[in-house]
């Protein structure tokens, strides 16, 4: 595999991630927490992050949540 084909497939797996946590244990979580009540908009945001916000941190993100920025373009 090339380097090209490596990174391709690393902003892949960003953007939708394959391994079992991302497949069947995230969507259970998912599942079992909606039976509760709560946010599910936000509950759906945590399942498949925006792939745009990917370089910033947990902290950084709310943060332009909060303040309805959207953040430059990487």
């Amino acid at each position: 595999m090339s380097q090209a084909e490596f990174l391709a497939w690393v902003e892949f797996y960003k953007m939708f991630p394959f391994d079992a946590y991302s497949l069947h244990h995230r969507p259970a979580a998912l599942i079992a927490a909606s039976m509760g009540g709560g946010d599910v908009p936000a509950m759906l945001e945590w399942l498949q992050p925006d792939p745009s916000l990917s370089g910033y941190t947990p902290a950084e993100v709310r943060a332009f949540r909060a303040y309805n920025f959207t953040p430059p373009k990487e």
